[in-house]
């Protein structure tokens, strides 16, 4: 299908359904941390940059960041996740109240961190990150009352989003309980996946992998038009997914649907500085499309061009509605 096929007037209609649509995300919250300078010499202690640090900023990440991709895009995230009890988590409770995202979910854990990955960042280039983090699975009262909070807020949504970062959250358990529920109510569920869990991703209605990591659980190497078609094509059919969106970076995405149907969608972006939390952009938008009406391709045309406007800058970041319909515009007016 074209990007031809797309219609403008359709798309920015789904785009103006999306205020209100309320969305349970499940999976792993962390914080992203950022130190910010500039280098011009190695260290005499060891031969590593010295960066001289001139600010310093924090952002959501994982779980947290596509929570703030759909408060940005006008819907309304419910958060299902952990963390300890430390003060990196007081600054995420901090961060998703001045977005306005509802945390009542999210079960505090004193026998783990919460979640941070620093950054350190100069000439807008990333010299080395350091992650505080478990990737324990989560178990005993932590599990029981995540469970919980999960089987009372998923009724009230109007679809599923799991972000699966292998910190613990998501585990075979919580996604067959997740999963179930979702199904049982029709809801559309979405998955930013991580290949250590795939096969417990079995019957979804689409997945997000980038092309690497689809490769590796395949067993095969993304090289060429034929190597893509045997991993999205096995992929999908191995998950009896709906359908499988593979990630591309400058080569755009492919989606591969349980009907037969394959949709390339080309690259939007003009200028790349950061690929970082670009995968919680293109499944949040996926789903929140999918939970406003769209089909698969249209979601998937839609996330594009999402994460075609994040990418352009340093850092996580998120997409505003007048944003994705200036970028649509531009591309099918």
């Amino acid at each position: 299908m074209p990007a031809t096929a797309f219609a403008l007037d359709s798309l920015q209609a789904i785009v103006g359904r999306f205020s209100g649509r309320r969305l349970l995300v499940l999976g792993d919250l962390m914080l992203d941390h950022y130190l910010w300078g500039h280098c011009e010499r190695i260290s005499p202690e060891a031969p590593v940059p010295v960066v001289e640090v001139q600010k310093e900023t924090s952002s959501l990440g994982g779980a947290g960041n596509v929570a703030a991709n759909l408060t940005a895009l006008g819907a309304e995230p419910v958060l299902v996740g952990l963390v300890g009890e430390d003060s990196r988590a007081q600054q995420l409770f901090e961060a998703f109240a001045a977005r306005g995202v509802d945390t009542r979910s999210i079960v505090r854990d004193a026998t783990r961190p919460t979640t941070m990955k620093t950054r350190i960042i100069a000439h807008s280039q990333q010299v080395v990150r350091a992650d505080w983090e478990s990737r324990a699975d989560v178990t005993g009262a932590a599990l029981d009352l995540l469970l919980e909070k999960l089987e009372r807020e998923l009724p009230r949504c109007h679809g599923l989003v799991v972000s699966d970062y292998g910190k613990g959250v998501i585990t075979r358990p919580v996604l067959e309980r997740a999963i179930g529920l979702a199904r049982a109510r029709k809801l559309p569920v979405a998955v930013d996946p991580k290949e250590s869990h795939i096969d417990a991703y079995r019957g979804v209605s689409i997945l997000t992998p980038n092309q690497l990591e689809a490769g590796y659980v395949m067993g095969q190497r993304v090289t060429d038009e034929a190597s893509l078609m045997s991993v999205g094509w096995g992929l999908q059919k191995r998950l009896d997914a709906e359908c499988a969106l593979i990630t591309r970076g400058a080569d755009g995405m492919s989606l591969f649907e349980k009907s037969g149907r394959y949709t390339h969608l080309p690259t939007v972006a003009r200028e790349v500085f950061d690929v970082t939390g670009a995968g919680d952009t293109v499944v949040s938008v996926v789903a929140l499309a999918l939970a406003a009406g769209a089909d698969y391709p249209e979601a998937c045309y839609l996330a594009n061009h999402a994460a075609g406007v994040v990418i352009r800058e340093v850092g996580t970041a998120t997409c505003s509605p007048s944003q994705l319909k200036t970028s649509l515009a531009g591309a099918l007016a």
